[in-house]
Order: structure tokens, then C-alpha cells, then sequence
């Protein structure tokens, strides 16, 4: 059985490799060749159902059933096998009524084995009928098993694509379940770390905004408070996103956009010089990009060269947009800081994505400079 289902598949593949017209061109040159070397009634009638029988197979893809019909005729009076068995072959693979196969075989079996009654000569043939009809059944059944064999490879593979893609979905949800259970996880440490810390900060800059007797104090207070509050909100946001399970409702909502800078450069805490503009027309993604450039580079400011000044430009023209952060050098030692380093890391991978360019290095004069340049128009 696994030799026949293997000679089945190769069968199989090479139908399908060969285009469908150059092998029905080729089925029909066969038949036509079968009926020549067995042609030994050449009267016009006979002549004429054998052309029938060889030019029907070029639409038996189509017509399974009447092509097989069509070539039946030419057996009463010729000893032709290529045609029938091509057009039994053809219907087996396309019919999945067993009861009009086995109706087909049947019939095809009489007609190769029952004299026709135009055929004189084979009338002494008559009393062996019923003894040669078991030879035409059994060849008329062969093709019929193949292609019945076919079809139930080619629905094996049907179903083995349908499992495929089950498990694949399957692991997809598994992956998903995992990550959601991650996610929740991480929100969980985020909320119950980082925001009981910033809470305290925030609490801690009140009190100070409120005692505080120096004018400097008061505002140095103040800002700290303003933006640990800031950053609880977005804390919060970030948690929620965590939480979710991953789907297009995950967008953090929110987003900050290029009319936040303003704010975003008055609660720095550092003298920012803010020039330039951009058009409106600047999608979201690019928006929030030049955006956190801006956030991190002046989060970077404060942490690492206290007391100098920082000028952000805005610039765009018919192909780029972009934005360029430079700081003077620190006027004062900065201090210890924790830092994981990854904030200028994640700048560069948002204008990959964006295809355009980040750029992060020393300026002529002693600073720091942060660009990044973004595609006027995103795709």
C-alpha cells in the first residue's frame, strides 16, 4: 500500500508540474495513436467516434461525465483502452459519488465487452460475453481506484494544511497567553515600584513647594512636583497598556504630539530655547518620534550637564522633517545618576522604523547635540 501511495504521489506532482493544455494535447495525441494501432474497422462511422472519442478529451476537466459518454461509443467497434480509461480517470478524480462511478464502470465494462450490433464479424462472439465481461470490469475499475486514490491524497493534504494552520493559531494563542500573563506581571511590579516611589517624590516637592521661604526653592519645587505628577500619569497609562491583552486597543491613549513641546520645554526645569516650526501635516508616528527625542535629550541635559542651557530647533523642508537638541557644556559637577542606557538606543530604533536617521554625539563646543531626521512624508 505505501508503494501504491507513493507511485500516487509522484503521479500527482508530475500532473502538476506540466501545464494543464500541453497535457491534454499530449492525452489527446495518445489516444489518437491508441486508436490507430487498433483501427481495423475503417468505415466512416467507425472513423468518426473514434475522432469524437479523441477530441472530447480536451474538455474532460470540465465535463467529466459526458466526455466519458462520448468515448463509450468508439468501444463497440474498436479496440481502444485510452480514451475510456482517460475519461474514468478524470471522473473519479473530480465525482464523489461512488454509486455513479461504479454506474460508469459497469457501463464501460458492457461496452468494451458486448458486440455491437453493427459489428457482423464479432457476432460468433456473442456466448463469450459474460466470460470476457470480467476482464473490462476489472480494467474499466483500475483507473477509477487511482483516481478515487488521488482524490483522497489530495484531501489528506487539504486536511494536513487545516492541522498545520490549527497548531500554528494554536501556538499563536499560546504565545499570546504568555505574554499577556507577562505583561500583567510587569504592570503589576511597574505600579507597585515606580509609582509608590514618584508618589513620595511628588508629596515630598509639595511639602518643600509649601515651606520653602527661597523664591528658587519654590520653583525648583514646583517643578519637580509638576513633573513627578507628569510622569505618574504616563506611568499610568503605561500600565494600563501592559495590561492589556495586545490587540489594536493597546495604543497608548494619550499620545503626546508636537503641540505638547512647548509645555514639554517650560517644565524642563532648564533654560530652553525653543525655534522653528513644522507643518501640520506630520503623521502621528513621526510626531511622537521627534517628540521623545526631545523629552530624553533634555532628560539627558539635566541629568548630565547641570546648569547649561539648551536650544531645540524645529526644520523641515520638501523631503526631510527633523528636529536638533543641543546643550552647552554642564556649568556644574553632575551627580551619580542610575541610568540603563537605552534611551538613545530606542531613539535610533524609532527613526529606523521610520526610515529616517538619528544622530547623538559631542558638539564644537564642548556640549552635546541629539538630531534626528525623519521622511517628510511616511508611507
Amino acid at each position: 500500500m505505501t508503494g501504491v501511495a507513493g507511485t500516487t504521489g509522484r503521479w500527482q506532482s508530475l500532473r502538476e508540474r506540466i501545464p494543464a493544455p500541453l497535457a491534454d494535447a499530449g492525452l489527446v495525441a495518445l489516444a489518437a495513436l491508441d486508436v490507430w494501432l487498433n483501427l481495423w474497422n475503417e468505415t466512416s462511422q467507425g472513423l468518426a467516434l473514434a475522432a469524437v472519442a479523441c477530441a472530447a478529451l480536451v474538455f474532460r476537466r470540465r465535463f467529466p461525465l459526458t466526455v466519458l459518454l462520448l468515448t463509450l461509443p468508439v468501444t463497440l467497434l474498436e479496440d481502444v483502452v485510452v480514451a475510456p480509461l482517460a475519461a474514468l480517470f478524470t471522473l473519479a478524480v473530480r465525482s464523489r459519488d461512488r454509486r455513479l462511478l461504479a454506474f460508469c464502470v459497469t457501463l464501460a465494462a458492457i461496452a468494451t465487452a458486448v458486440p455491437s450490433p453493427l459489428d457482423v464479424a464479432g457476432a460468433y462472439d456473442r456466448p463469450w460475453t459474460l466470460v470476457y465481461f470480467g476482464y473490462p470490469l476489472a480494467t474499466a475499475a483500475a483507473p477509477v481506484l487511482l483516481g478515487q486514490l488521488v482524490q483522497a491524497r489530495r484531501d489528506l493534504s487539504r486536511r494536513l494544511v487545516e492541522i498545520e494552520e490549527a497548531k500554528d493559531h494554536e501556538r499563536e494563542l499560546h504565545a499570546q497567553a504568555v505574554l499577556a500573563r507577562e505583561r500583567a506581571q510587569l504592570s503589576r511590579e511597574m505600579h507597585d515600584v515606580v509609582s509608590h516611589q514618584v508618589s513620595l517624590i511628588a508629596i515630598q516637592a509639595g511639602a518643600l513647594q509649601v515651606a520653602a521661604k527661597d523664591t528658587g526653592t519654590v520653583e525648583a519645587a514646583r517643578t519637580i512636583r509638576s513633573l513627578s505628577v507628569g510622569t505618574l500619569d504616563e506611568l499610568r497609562t503605561m500600565v494600563s497598556l501592559l495590561r492589556a491583552s495586545g490587540g489594536d486597543a493597546t495604543e497608548l491613549t494619550p499620545q503626546p504630539t508636537l503641540a505638547d513641546l512647548h509645555r514639554l520645554v517650560e517644565t524642563s526645569g532648564i533654560p530652553v530655547e525653543l525655534t522653528g516650526e513644522l507643518p501640520a501635516t506630520v503623521g502621528t508616528p513621526a510626531q511622537r518620534a521627534l517628540y521623545r527625542t526631545v523629552q530624553e535629550a533634555l532628560t539627558n541635559v539635566r541629568k548630565h550637564a547641570p546648569g547649561a542651557a539648551a536650544r531645540v530647533e524645529l526644520s523641515h523642508d520638501t523631503d526631510e522633517i527633523g528636529v536638533t537638541v543641543t546643550n552647552a557644556p554642564p556649568t556644574r559637577p553632575s551627580l551619580p545618576l542610575p541610568s540603563a542606557r537605552q534611551g538613545l538606543v530606542g531613539l535610533k530604533e524609532r527613526a529606523d522604523m521610520l526610515h529616517g536617521t538619528f544622530e547623538a554625539g559631542p558638539a564644537a563646543d564642548g556640549g552635546y547635540r541629539v538630531r534626528m531626521r525623519l521622511p517628510a512624508r511616511q508611507d
